[in-house]
């Protein structure tokens, strides 16, 4: 399928800035659609959710298109998707809920390629019950998660492990359903972090392996809240804490609250902008047209736009000379991309790159043991690729760094 990246900035009016945006990663820019959803729905008629006046159901019919659009998404069930306010909210609230059936003597593991978003939750919900914490080791040179002692780290002890579908900071996908499937055989669950793998993929619950998956829509054009999905049946055993009077109904139990129904329609529609990326769908018998083949075939011309760009920018780096160093080196990786320098401060080259309305950002991006791992503390300058990033965008990156590098 060919992608028409022209047409797709169309939709964005932030983009009319003249701001060549490599900071994806952090959040993409929004399409005039999902703003105005947001507010059509916010202006009203709104009201609580229920059946019989039209502000009720436009509630309703918030929830329930939000629950839909994230389970084709993800390949998961509407009655499996929660709203949350962030993938780390969502991320301790069910680390608190596991860690209830575990005690002394069991394991959790995690790893150093991760957001701390899915290392700390873990780590402090295993601490507060008495149960030990294992580790996923990260290999600087290579990028990846070092498996050779997978088995030995994932044993009959482990209750969980929590694992990213892409790293934040280097871009690395690592094996998750090797991991999982290391993991199901000691009857251990796997829980991913998908918000930088759904910025770039329609992730697979089935395919990953996936227990738990949670999501971030703004860094996929959407508004900024979270998702989780799961097996409703996996959510039925889980008890968070909640009120008294609050549904105890799944998905429900998990939302504390009232829904941003506006937030939620706007979730909505960014899947929807990227699902009318495809070709027209052949509607079913209920007159609906299947909206996740659809966005596996837009994903799929978006990574090959996206790797073609990444490729340029790899190569214009390397003819920079010994001064710039790649970190990104993972066989399999999102377009994102952490370089160092010999002799500049990354903070001073995004700088550099901000004086020409260029935005690479610098930093670790919360990626604390990964940056801890690879010596890096502070991080390095970030460059993300998005589905809306064009030519013209890379030769401006590249001129700029060139004109650093020269200097």
């Amino acid at each position: 399928m060919p992608f028409d990246v022209a047409a797709f900035r169309a939709e964005f009016p932030s983009l009319a800035s003249g701001i060549a945006h490599f900071d994806g990663p952090g959040g993409t820019q929004t399409p005039a659609r999902v703003g105005e959803a947001i507010a059509r729905t916010l202006t009203g008629p709104l009201s609580q959710r229920g059946s019989l006046l039209e502000s009720e159901r436009t509630a309703e019919d918030a929830v329930r298109g939000f629950r839909a659009a994230v389970a084709d998404l993800v390949g998961g069930v509407p009655q499996g998707v929660v709203h949350g306010r962030s993938a780390t909210q969502l991320t301790y609230d069910v680390s608190r809920a596991l860690a209830k059936t575990w005690g002394p003597g069991d394991e959790v593991v995690v790893s150093e390629l991760d957001h701390d978003g899915n290392v700390r939750p873990w780590i402090q919900a295993a601490a507060a019950v008495g149960a030990e914490v294992r580790w996923l080791r990260l290999d600087p040179a290579s990028a990846e998660l070092d498996l050779a002692d997978l088995d030995e780290v994932v044993n009959e002890r482990t209750r969980l492990v929590a694992v990213t579908g892409a790293s934040n900071l280097l871009g690395t996908k690592p094996p998750v359903a090797r991991i999982a499937r290391r993991a199901h055989e000691v009857g251990a669950l796997v829980h991913v972090d998908g918000v930088h793998l759904a910025a770039h993929a329609a992730p697979d619950l089935a395919e990953l392996g996936a227990d738990l998956l949670v999501c971030s829509p703004y860094k996929f054009f959407g508004p900024h809240c979270a998702a989780l999905v799961a097996d409703p049946a996996l959510l039925e055993t889980l008890r968070p804490d909640k009120l008294v009077p609050s549904s105890d109904a799944v998905p429900e139990r998990f939302e504390l609250g009232t829904l941003p129904y506006e937030l939620l329609a706007g979730v909505t529609a960014a899947v929807d902008v990227i699902a009318d990326l495809a070709p027209d769908g052949t509607a079913g018998a209920d007159g609906q047209v299947d909206r996740r083949p659809r966005l596996l075939a837009a994903y799929d011309a978006i990574h090959h736009h996206e790797v073609r760009l990444r490729r340029r920018i790899e190569e214009g780096l390397a003819g920079l000379g010994e001064r710039v160093e790649l970190r990104s080196r993972a066989a399999v990786r999102a377009p994102t991309l952490l370089v160092t320098f010999r002799d500049l401060d990354a903070g001073d080259v995004h700088r550099f790159l901000a004086d020409r309305d260029v935005l690479a950002p610098a930093g670790a991006f919360y990626a604390h043991e990964t940056a801890r791992a690879l010596g890096l503390p502070a991080g390095g300058l970030r460059i993300g690729v998005a589905a809306y990033t064009d030519d013209a965008d890379v030769d401006r990156l590249l001129t700029g760094l060139e004109d650093l590098m020269s200097g």
